[in-house]
């Protein structure tokens, strides 16, 4: 289920490149202190993040259904209480990501929003989704449906939602800032960029844009500003060996603007690759090219 991302990025670790199977590696990762008041309290395989503010807190993600219980223990372990989730997000409408939110939401009295695109998948259980037709999940009911650009404030924190769909069509970016010491920095959650194994990027009749809304994501991800450089996944952002550096070291590794850059140049030139290839077959199978 995993894949190496190129020897230029090694220290990044490994691409998930497809939805794991429910319960796979579902094995607890220690919560940590990410910056400020923003928190890791996924699993070893999947981020999910805890932001708090003095006025409830917020999700991103839910893993699975058996995710659930390692994320509360997880904010409980940090000393915050589940009852006090406010909002729960996501970051796109694969079963490793959004499969708990209805227990999650169930949990915590939590309001669920979701960006238009993967919307009516969160709320569907699955259905709908491109690619993994057949991944089902407890349907939750989506409290706002979000747009590209959209803010979601919170006790004087204001996220900001950018759509960058292909992996899936609602695929969401969050990006906001905080403080890390006496510095603003700008924190960024990476959706997904991965043109994942088998996904069609010519001729696709079930997602015609796809390959457009992934040119329309790196163009995206290119701008953005980042110092805290985070993902779906910790393997985006190299998260394993950077908290295991951390133990020993004072600075705050997770700041890594070079990294986030690096990381978007090599998943587009994947994807750039995959296109080619696509587009060459294509062609070579059409008669009179």
């Amino acid at each position: 289920m995993m894949r190496s991302i190129g020897k230029a990025l090694l220290f990044l670790g490994l691409v998930c490149a497809a939805p794991l199977a429910a319960g796979a590696e579902e094995k607890a990762f220690p919560a940590h202190r990410v910056v400020d008041q923003v928190y890791y309290v996924g699993s070893d395989a999947l981020a999910i993040y805890l932001i708090t503010t003095p006025d409830g807190h917020i999700l991103i993600n839910s893993g699975f259904e058996e995710t659930v219980p390692l994320i509360q223990a997880s904010v409980e372990s940090l000393g915050f209480k589940m009852s006090d989730v406010k909002i729960l997000l996501e970051s796109h409408a694969h079963s490793d990501h959004v499969a708990g939110h209805a227990r999650l939401q169930k949990l915590t009295g939590a309001k669920v929003y979701a960006m238009r695109g993967d919307h009516a998948v969160i709320a569907g259980g699955g259905l709908g989704q491109y690619f993994y037709g057949d991944a089902r999940w407890t349907p939750c009911k989506v409290d706002r449906v979000l747009s590209d650009g959209d803010q979601v404030k919170l006790g004087g924190v204001t996220l900001t939602a950018h759509r960058t769909p292909g992996h899936t069509a609602g695929c969401t970016t969050w990006a906001w800032s905080t403080t890390d010491g006496d510095k603003k920095v700008n924190v960024v959650v990476v959706g997904s960029p991965n043109v994942n194994a088998g996904y069609q990027l010519v001729g696709n009749q079930d997602y015609p844009e796809i390959a457009q809304d992934f040119a329309r994501t790196f163009a995206v991800l290119k701008k953005l500003p980042c110092d805290i450089f985070l993902g779906a996944h910790g393997n985006y952002y190299g998260m394993h060996a950077k908290y295991e550096q951390m133990q020993t070291r004072k600075e705050n590794l997770f700041h890594d603007p070079k990294g986030y850059q690096a990381y978007i140049a090599e998943r587009e030139a994947a994807y750039l690759a995959t296109l080619a290839e696509q587009q060459s077959a294509a062609k070579q199978a059409t008669p009179g090219k």
